[in-house]
């Protein structure tokens, strides 16, 4: 399973081609991919055509979507936010924290177009697509 990011997804329902949205386009219906529940607020919240928020909302609902956020993510977040500020890293978005957090903490690999999740990656073991 994959989790998408938001990142992704806005690029993808703009229809702005990138590598990532080359190889969502690759993975629907060949390869599980996931959302979070953080992501799909984020993604929803930004349409701001009726008609443009319900096929996005149908397309994302059809996918399996993860709650992410729980007290131990919560407080693991604060401590790998913590920790990358100690090496002199400032994760400008809590909502990014959360998500590396909770794909380190579950072993999902994330597939984004953000580069706040580099220092996730190279200090504390967040897996990619």
């Amino acid at each position: 399973m994959i989790l998408v990011d938001s990142s992704v997804w806005i690029d993808y329902f703009n229809g702005t081609e990138t590598l990532a949205t080359k190889k969502i386009d690759g993975l629907l219906g060949v390869q599980p991919v996931c959302t979070g529940d953080l992501i799909l607020a984020e993604v929803l919240q930004g349409f701001r055509q009726d008609a443009d928020y319900q096929v996005a909302k149908t397309l994302l609902c059809a996918l399996p979507i993860v709650a992410m956020v729980s007290t131990e993510i919560s407080i693991k977040s604060a401590d790998n936010f913590r920790l990358l500020r100690k090496q002199g890293i400032t994760v400008r978005k809590t909502i990014d924290s959360l998500i590396a957090t909770y794909c380190i903490e579950n072993g999902l690999p994330l597939l984004h177009f953000d580069k706040d999740f580099q220092p996730f990656q190279q200090f504390l073991g967040l897996m990619t697509v």
